[in-house]
């Protein structure tokens, strides 16, 4: 155990699954690493990392949409955290609700599109201060943790 993990190896944060859409191309990722970074206005953070395809489609983006999960979905947690969209579609089959600058994955437990105010460079992964336009829910149920989603094998590797 590294020193770091003392402190990093206790935090449980919610995942969620962030979609982008740019250039004719969409994608979505399993994500850990997201919080609320204002009160007011309210903003929204969420880290890409450098290695996977939807950081490479959100760099074109001008919105991001999270999506909170809940426990009972770690098949859809599954799905865009253990698969790569560079091999894989991962839209396909889903029950998909347009919104501006891309798609809600109507299952979601809650929801938030935000555009993209500022980007920031964090070392391997990359901050998205989202300003949120729309927020909605669905399922009900506890949110999925990453205790939750241990042992699902990244698509991408970390680096």
């Amino acid at each position: 155990m590294t020193r770091a993990d003392v402190f990093l190896g206790r935090l449980d944060p919610d995942m969620c699954v962030v979609t982008a859409a740019a250039g004719g191309e969409r994608a979505g990722c399993l994500v850990g690493f997201a919080a609320q970074c204002s009160i007011q206005p309210p903003r929204l953070a969420v880290w890409l990392s450098k290695a996977n395809r939807t950081y490479r489609v959100a760099r074109a983006a001008q919105c991001l949409t999270v999506h909170l999960l809940t426990r009972d979905q770690r098949a859809l947690a599954e799905l865009f955290g253990g698969r790569t969209g560079d091999d894989t579609d991962k839209f396909t089959g889903l029950d998909l609700v347009p919104v501006a600058g891309g798609v809600v994955l109507a299952d979601a437990a809650a929801w938030c599109v935000g555009t993209i105010l500022h980007r920031v460079d964090g070392g391997d992964h990359v901050g998205f201060v989202l300003d949120p336009l729309e927020w909605g829910e669905g399922h009900a149920g506890p949110l999925l943790r990453l205790s939750d989603a241990i042992g699902i094998e990244a698509g991408h590797p970390a680096d």
